[in-house]
């Protein structure tokens, strides 16, 4: 009975942390970013978006780029 409840605790662990790292791996491809020298030379503005929304670049095409 404690082997399995050991092995129940270890796979349930082991599931956890593939979750996190695939949820880590996938929001970081999810916010693409771009330097304000590139958004400049693309046509865009950047725009200081105040409480914590931080510097983003407004494309010519409407669509916007989280600056970093």
């Amino acid at each position: 009975m404690r082997i399995r409840r050991l092995l129940g605790l270890a796979l349930a662990t082991a599931a956890l942390a593939g979750a996190s790292a695939l949820g880590a791996a996938s929001a970081q491809a999810a916010a693409p970013t771009i330097t304000s020298t590139e958004c400049t030379d693309q046509g865009g503005t950047v725009r200081f978006i105040p409480y914590g929304g931080g510097e983003v670049c407004k494309l010519p095409d409407g669509s916007q780029m989280r600056i970093g």
